[in-house]
């Protein structure tokens, strides 16, 4: 579980890209700015990328039916997870973006021995 934090244009979807990118998948990745979630697999891998912007409440996040899709099989990026608060699970690691004059700066912590494990492979 990844959480991705920032302001409108930050780079999160962005690097949500360059990281499917990287892992060798070759398809389009578009935002899940619409549709809410896109789901990739590549190098046996189930990564789920959500986005949560235009939720407003817990009625819209039950009715969505997201809550299976946040398993042990699957690798969930959520971009504005405070719009769950409280629904979501635990995460890993928080990716937190900010804009700065001349580029961006990004904070990394890791919550359980997962996300330490993924923030040591860096």
């Amino acid at each position: 579980m990844i959480y991705l934090r920032g302001n409108l244009g930050a780079g999160k979807t962005t690097l949500v890209r360059a990281l499917l990118l990287a892992l060798g998948y070759r398809g389009r990745v578009k935002s899940p700015t619409y549709t809410l979630v896109e789901s990739y697999e590549v190098r046996g891998l189930h990564l789920r990328h959500f986005d949560l912007y235009r939720f407003r409440d817990a009625d819209e996040w039950e009715e969505a039916g997201f809550r299976d899709e946040f398993d042990a099989k699957n690798i969930c990026l959520v971009e504005w997870p405070e719009q769950a608060t409280g629904l979501l699970p635990d995460a890993d690691l928080s990716l937190t973006f900010e804009i700065l004059q001349d580029g961006r700066e990004i904070f990394l912590h890791a919550y359980t021995e997962a996300g330490m494990k993924c923030l040591n492979a860096l």
